[in-house]
């Protein structure tokens, strides 16, 4: 039988017995003992049963739900190593028993039967309630801890430092400011003098930003980093626990943990009070996004070179509204120096883009064709790679006859004979388990053909829906094949999935199941995009350029001239993350 074998541990702090090495250790034997041929090895490190999110898991998930599994089985430690969480449990392994596969426990021998799958749901109930009750004892260890004036965390704000206190045998921590000549402590002062006065969180960080002042960790400092130094109370001497949004207390309705002069303050606590109430007098009506909806067409796609999103700004009272870099308008332009872009003239330039180069006739043929000679060229390197493979394992067999029909007639002694034949064996198995590992390869690349006619069709859907929807439905098309799009000084580049239209067959056989990874290895749950980014993301081309030149674009908008420069099959793998598009265009 062929298995695959899934280890994982929660963190390098568990026992010795459930290491990563002692789980693979226990299941390669086991699986020498039963016979079991062992095809891939799956490990999960410092990542939580309680989540389905883990990447291994989702790999082997994955792999097992092609159209032939190359397993039949999973070795596990313990089920508790598969999943904690039950409801995971049921539906992971109710969609491998559909595809054939089963769950194997080494340690909890499981059969076939009512009996079995009822002892099964039992053992995984106990998992389950032994790690949510941990999860509850811990809560209540550092509960106690805190009331007792002990601090939780690891890393101490910025300006204070842990102090060890011997607590019986154990070794606990407090707080207490760093020396008072400090670099930290002026910082930190120097903040709320400055909130005092009047200056909001952005101000202040251009200030410390553009004096060179560093936080803690040799970073430039943000705004948001600036709201948590002033409204974080252990500057006056009180520790909080439980208190911050989104807490498991927050959640429970516990009220949080509150110690009054726990340690020596840096900020006196008038001036604290004072700072809050003028944020609470600046801080904007909070509305839910889902009644207020962004109407910049490229929200979420728009990216400065430095590595942020271009967020959405208006200015003169809500008179003009710009595309600009979340660095820069957080931390200043002593972080980012990338300018603001008008928001409507980018759009259009952005879209009319999109329709006469991206959307156009003769350019998606050229790149169906070559996406399909790459698909072509791949599959033809796994195919050779398993010619090979048989031919050797061929070679193998010829040499262990020949070797056998030796020894059956005399002519060489088993003592001669025999590391000769172990070797061929190894060599043998070796070459077996790297041939089921190509044919996995081979099956998950598999071999699309796309059909240029059926791409121009839905490429023509698009610009008419361009043109013709509302913002919603525009924006929603421009997100099912635009990656993302890059600002960098006068240049944009944009980089898209071809545009395919969607599998509804399988959009069908996908169904409702809760699991993170139906969407495909990349977390996209679109059928017709899972297929695009798992088509393009192996490809290995450089991407076609198109240069569009934008002179003084914020001040007259002028169209430019564009220049063609194409460049196509010289083998350079293109530089993007796994799932993204396969070609930029880039626009000066």
């Amino acid at each position: 039988m062929k298995t695959v074998i899934y280890a994982r541990v929660s963190s390098d702090s568990q026992d010795v017995d459930l290491s990563l090495s002692a789980q693979l250790r226990s299941l390669r034997d086991y699986a020498a003992r039963q016979g079991y041929e062992i095809v891939r090895e799956f490990v999960d490190e410092a990542e939580s049963g309680r989540s389905a999110d883990r990447p291994a898991f989702k790999d082997m998930i994955a792999l097992a739900r092609t159209k032939n599994p190359l397993f039949t089985a999973i070795l596990v430690w313990k089920l508790n190593r598969f999943a904690r969480s039950r409801i995971d449990s049921i539906t992971y392994k109710r969609l491998l028993r559909d595809r054939g596969v089963q769950v194997i426990s080494i340690n909890e021998p499981l059969d076939d039967s009512p009996a079995g799958h009822m002892l099964e749901g039992i053992i995984e109930t106990i998992d389950e309630f032994y790690s949510e009750n941990l999860g509850q004892d811990i809560r209540r260890g550092m509960r106690e801890n805190a009331e007792r004036g002990f601090f939780n965390g690891s890393r101490p704000p910025y300006g204070l430092r842990r102090v060890p206190v011997q607590d019986g045998s154990k070794t606990r921590y407090k707080l207490e400011p760093e020396p008072e000549d400090s670099i930290a402590v002026r910082v930190v002062r120097r903040i709320f003098d400055l909130a005092a006065k009047g200056e909001g969180c952005k101000e202040i960080t251009k200030t410390l930003n553009g004096e060179g002042i560093h936080t803690s960790t040799g970073r430039r400092w943000g705004k948001t980093t600036i709201h948590k130094v002033l409204t974080n109370e252990a500057y006056c001497g009180t520790l909080v626990w439980g208190g911050r949004p989104g807490h498991p207390a927050i959640r429970s309705g516990i009220p949080p943990v509150r110690i009054e002069d726990a340690w020596p303050t840096i900020i006196n606590k008038n001036i604290f009070q004072i700072v809050q109430e003028k944020m609470a007098s600046k801080a904007p009506v909070e509305i839910h996004p889902r009644v207020v909806p962004s109407f910049y067409l490229l929200s979420g796609l728009l990216h400065c070179s430095c590595g942020r999103a271009m967020i959405g700004r208006s200015a003169k009272s809500h008179q003009y509204y710009y595309y600009m870099c979340n660095r820069s308008y957080k931390q200043g332009k002593y972080a980012c120096s990338a300018r603001s872009l008008p928001k409507d003239k980018l759009e259009k330039i952005v879209i009319g883009q999109i329709k006469e180069r991206i959307l156009n006739d003769e350019w998606l043929e050229e790149l169906v064709e070559l996406v399909n000679e790459e698909l072509d060229t791949n599959h033809s390197e796994f195919k050779d790679k398993l010619d090979l493979i048989d031919a050797e394992l061929t070679e193998i067999n010829i040499r262990l006859s020949r070797n056998y029909d030796a020894l059956e007639t005399g002519k060489l002694a088993l003592d001669d004979l025999a590391p000769r034949i172990k070797e061929l064996r190894l060599r043998g198995e070796e070459l077996s388990k790297t041939r089921v590992q190509v044919e996995a390869e081979l099956i998950l690349q598999g071999k699309p053909y796309i059909d240029a006619a059926l791409v121009r069709s839905y490429a023509e859907d698009l610009k008419s829906l361009l043109e013709e929807s509302d913002f919603a439905e525009s924006k929603a098309f421009l997100r099912s094949f635009i990656k993302k799009i890059v600002i960098s000084g006068e240049k944009a580049t944009i980089y898209y999935n071809l545009p395919m239209p969607p599998d509804r067959k399988k959009k069908e056989q996908i169904g409702v199941l809760p699991i993170v990874t139906l969407g495909g290895a990349g977390g996209i749950r679109t059928p017709y995009l899972l297929t695009a980014s798992q088509t393009f993301s192996r490809l290995n081309y450089s991407p076609a350029n198109l240069l569009y030149l934008l002179p003084n674009l914020p001040e007259n908008g002028k169209e430019g001239k564009l220049i063609t420069q194409k460049k196509v099959g010289n083998n350079q793998p293109l530089n993007t993350p796994d799932d993204c598009c396969v070609v930029s265009i880039i626009l000066l």
